[in-house]
């Protein structure tokens, strides 16, 4: 009997386990079945908010579409034009676009060119003067080296001696003196040459030698068979300045030269040294 007894409480200590076991089960059972269908409800929820957004973002596009045609038509009817017809005139206009830009483009690299080009030509030019300079600096020093100093007949020093017309321009260059150009016909009255007159009265082509006179201070005085480039020396003036006078170059009938003066020496009016 005791053994029966113990057997039944121990029997029954197993059931009560079981059955906790099994409630325990089906707690859980309940709960995961609860999490998984809130889990689902959360994403039809959110599918069907998605779903929503969807279908507006649709609908907008929707009457966007419907507004841009209908304002292609609205266009299209101010020009008097089909949709066809305009959306072919919207092309031609793009076309027209590209070739205008390309055509822009090719001009503005012509100009570049031809803006290169006249750099190039001014640079050319630029370099040409500076090579003129250089050639125009080597015949001065050539020309100066040529003047020559000496005495004139009046057994003073005279200055540097011009003897063509471009010797009488580096002359001229220098500063000094002052310089008349002159050119004497034989036979011909008395030619004014700054403040004194000069008047040629023999001309020997062949020996190279003239006679003039000159008159200065009211007085004449005649230079007789003077040789070409020879200084010729006389005193003018209350001061008595050195005046001289030289004659480059004798023909026929003519002298040609200069008459050089001191800086300070009067300077008639019409008179251009």
């Amino acid at each position: 009997m005791a053994d029966e007894s113990v057997h039944h409480v121990h029997h029954g200590a197993e059931n009560n386990i079981g059955k906790w076991v099994m409630l325990l089960l089906a707690v859980i059972y309940v709960a995961a079945s609860m999490y998984f269908f809130f889990d689902m409800r959360s994403r039809l929820a959110a599918v069907t908010r998605d779903e929503s957004d969807a279908r507006n973002q649709v609908a907008d596009i929707s009457k966007r579409l419907q507004s841009a045609e209908a304002n292609e038509e609205t266009i299209a009817r101010q020009l008097g034009l089909t949709k066809r017809e305009l959306t072919q005139r919207a092309s031609d206009l793009q076309h027209q676009q590209q070739a205008a830009e390309a055509r822009l483009a090719q001009e503005q690299k012509q100009q570049i060119s031809a803006v290169s080009g006249e750099v190039a030509t001014v640079k050319t030019d630029v370099g040409g003067v500076k090579t003129d300079v250089a050639t125009t600096r080597t015949e001065l020093a050539a020309t100066k080296a040529r003047l020559e100093s000496t005495i004139g007949d009046l057994g003073v020093q005279s200055g540097l001696i011009a003897k063509t017309r471009d010797d009488l321009d580096v002359l001229k260059h220098r500063g000094d003196r002052n310089y008349y150009e002159f050119a004497l016909v034989k036979g011909a009255k008395s030619q004014p040459v700054s403040t004194v007159s000069l008047q040629l009265k023999k001309v020997d082509t062949k020996r190279g030698k003239f006679t003039l006179a000159v008159t200065a201070d009211d007085k004449t005085i005649e230079k007789k068979d003077r040789n070409v480039s020879e200084p010729i020396q006389f005193y003018t003036g209350r001061d008595k300045m050195l005046y001289e006078l030289v004659v480059w170059n004798v023909d026929k009938n003519q002298a040609t030269g200069y008459l050089s003066t001191p800086k300070n020496a009067p300077v008639p009016i019409t008179a251009t040294p």
